[in-house]
């Protein structure tokens, strides 16, 4: 835990997602709220998309974070102006078309969730 999902418009090709994942990760270890080895993080590129009704080139990245209940307001605050930033920051350096950045803080009910580790 955490589980860190990237959905992003295939339009911003431009952005290097290896490289964002990492920044995202680091962003999440350095809270101090997980272990490193703990944080898994995925993108999918999203084919199939409009922004508002307008046909005019846009983008955007969404940025879901799952992780167990039991923080604070405050603590995820703190998460979800770290991956903004992340991604912010991402987006500042590659040329792409006008992009929504967002990020959502998603809670997973620690009785019904079930973690294994194999090898």
């Amino acid at each position: 835990m955490p589980h860190l999902t990237v959905e992003y418009t295939s339009n911003l090709a431009a952005l290097p997602m290896g490289t964002l994942l990492l920044r995202l990760n680091e962003a999440l270890a350095t809270s101090g709220q997980f272990e490193e080895h703990d944080i898994k993080s995925r993108a999918v590129a999203l084919t199939e998309f409009l922004v508002g009704t307008s046909l005019r080139e846009q983008g955007f990245v969404h940025a879901k974070l799952s992780l167990l209940g039991g923080r604070s307001t405050a603590v995820k605050r703190d998460l979800s102006q770290r991956l903004l930033q992340a991604l912010q920051a991402a987006c500042a350096k590659v040329p792409t078309p006008p992009v929504q950045l967002c990020v959502e803080i998603l809670e997973i009910d620690a009785e019904v969730y079930a973690k294994a580790t194999v090898r």
